[in-house]
């Protein structure tokens, strides 16, 4: 039995309209060989995704209380989200149980803060005064034990997953002398790093991105020959479409949206940094805008998870910010440059830095 992707099929040729037509058709296709089947994961990766998607969807679901918290206590005209970077810092959380257990003075209220938000006590007296009354409470106590509820299980998941993959023998590292098993390469001079800690090296993915990227590729990068099919995979990829003799570019595809959720989080954080891929969403953004430039980083931390997993003893290396910049040709970037200042109407006289 194989798994058939329902595009394919629909491609080739002679398909009748029929259900019962259409078995027959598809028997054929598959004893001729015309069709490839789709992948389908061990079972060890499919378990892992049952914990890993889980985690995803109560992560999401716990984000969705915290908005519900600070909608409540909006309704209140309690503003600590403006002066607070998030509710779920330790200083903000203090003062909503504070304000549950039927504290109202707002001088008390922000003498709570912790470490630099001490600094913004007059912002924080300000956004602390409002009315905040009993049913406030009782509902912010309801939202708040659902998040930690969300929280605690969201932690047995992480373990559980982080349990799976270190069972799993293509993910486990090798130390110096050579063993191998649970906990082994993470000692110094080990050859080969844990699956998780290699691809925990590479900018914007941390070791929850690393479970979720691995329980949905999987660790045997066989099944794609290269980077460009896993990549095509993960409909990270334009699509060409072709007509007579014009070719034009078209939307990738859906793909798999917890591997594209991971990616597309992993190369926001990227893009923030001072590396090589953030040069790279920098780049690209200007010209191309900021949800391409989001995508070509997304495919190119696919391309490097690819070459890490292939190769276990291969251990990722940023190429610096500087990279782009180092390879240009200086003289033809020179001369581009003063070709239009002439086209201007500029005399160009060059003389070297001193």
């Amino acid at each position: 039995m194989q798994l058939i992707r329902a595009y394919d099929v629909k491609q080739a040729p002679g398909r009748p309209k029929t259900d019962k037509l259409d078995a027959v058709w598809l028997a054929k296709l598959t004893e001729r060989g015309m069709m490839r089947p789709g992948f389908v994961p061990p079972a060890e990766i499919r378990a892992l995704r049952d914990y890993t998607r889980l985690r995803a969807d109560l992560t999401r679901e716990r984000t969705r209380y915290w908005q519900r918290l600070e909608k409540l206590l909006e309704d209140a005209l309690i503003k600590v989200s403006a002066v607070a970077s998030h509710l779920d810092t330790v200083s903000a959380r203090d003062m909503v149980e504070a304000l549950i257990a039927g504290e109202r003075d707002p001088h008390v209220l922000a003498g709570l803060a912790r470490g630099r938000m001490k600094v913004k006590h007059a912002a924080l007296v300000q956004a602390l005064t409002g009315r905040f009354d009993a049913h406030h409470g009782e509902l912010a106590r309801m939202l708040l034990d659902q998040i930690d509820a969300l929280t605690a299980q969201i932690g047995t998941l992480t373990a559980r997953t982080g349990q799976l993959i270190a069972a799993m023998p293509a993910a486990q590292g090798v130390d110096a002398d050579g063993t191998t098993g649970p906990g082994a390469g993470l000692g110094a001079g080990a050859p080969v790093l844990p699956a998780v800690d290699r691809l925990d090296e590479v900018t914007g993915i941390g070791r929850d991105f690393a479970q979720a990227i691995i329980a949905e590729a999987g660790l045997d990068m066989s099944r794609f020959p290269t980077p460009g099919h896993l990549v095509s995979w993960a409909r990270l990829s334009p699509r060409t479409i072709q007509s007579g003799a014009k070719n034009r570019a078209g939307p990738p595809g859906k793909g798999n949206p917890y591997l594209r959720a991971v990616l597309g989080a992993a190369a926001a954080a990227a893009g923030r940094t001072d590396t090589f891929l953030g040069d790279r969403y920098r780049r690209l953004a200007r010209r191309r805008g900021k949800l391409k430039a989001l995508a070509a980083v997304a495919r190119s931390i696919l391309v490097i998870i690819w070459h890490l997993l292939t190769s276990r003893d291969a251990r990722f290396r940023d190429l610096g910010p500087g990279y782009y910049a180092s390879r240009i040709d200086k003289d033809r970037k020179t001369r581009g440059h003063v070709r239009q200042l002439e086209a201007l109407g500029y005399t160009v006289t060059l003389a070297p830095a001193a």
